[in-house]
């Protein structure tokens, strides 16, 4: 890859995962990265662009260990589906494994995702538009380890895992100091493991039994 591009993407990506997407301006990354206006405009065009390739840069790898995780556990499984803890596995693992790698982008991508996915509609567009085959797969693989689930209630699910998995990422235990003494360091494996128990558990819970509208019920016993 060009320097002068990688440079752009590294300085991007620290300062958007510091000070958040919409808070950090092309002109300070350009300050930061040492480059001009004319650099970024070349290789990126726009600032949303520019969040993209570097969301690309680290996603795909990780994309492709989720579809050989999953395609493993596919195949031990044999006739059945693979569990719904080895799905989950399959899709989380990766991320949390590129806190271990600098050349994945540690801990600094990471953060990233968890800011992004606080902040806005930016990335699940960014997401939708790139992995959406990634999704699909795995949204099949769902409905195979919970076939009772009403689709309505799998789709809520997801909503509560990805933030759930959003607030690991973005290094969340700290923001409950405040009202706990328990420091909690990061260890890619033991948030695996965490992670993998409490969603499951999530996915499984009941489905909560909408209750009947008091003026429902007053027509009726009329």
């Amino acid at each position: 890859m060009n320097q002068t591009k990688a440079r752009i993407l590294d300085t991007a990506e620290r300062l958007f995962s510091e000070q958040g997407y919409a808070a950090t301006s092309l002109r300070s990354i350009i300050a930061d990265a040492g480059v001009n206006l004319a650099a970024v405009h070349y290789h990126f065009h726009s600032k949303e662009a520019l969040l993209e390739a570097l969301i690309l840069r680290r996603s795909v790898p990780a994309n492709l260990e989720r579809l050989a995780l999953l395609d493993r556990f596919e195949k031990e499984a044999g006739d059945h589906p693979p569990s719904l803890e080895k799905v989950i596995e399959a899709f989380v693992a990766p991320t949390l494994h590129m806190s271990r790698d600098p050349q994945s982008g540690g801990m600094v991508f990471m953060k990233l995702l968890g800011r992004l996915h606080a902040e806005g509609d930016v990335l699940p567009r960014i997401l939708t538009s790139q992995f959406g085959d990634v999704f699909q797969r795995f949204g099949a693989a769902l409905r195979a380890a919970l076939p009772d689930l009403p689709r309505e209630e799998l789709f809520w699910r997801l909503n509560l895992a990805v933030g759930a998995l959003a607030q690991t990422l973005r290094g969340g235990s700290k923001d409950l100091g405040t009202i706990s003494d328990l420091s909690l360091s990061f260890d890619s494996e033991t948030a695996l493991e965490r992670l993998v128990a409490f969603l499951s558990a999530g996915f499984r819970a009941p489905v909560p039994t909408h209750p009947i509208p008091e003026t429902h019920v007053a027509i009726q016993e009329n």
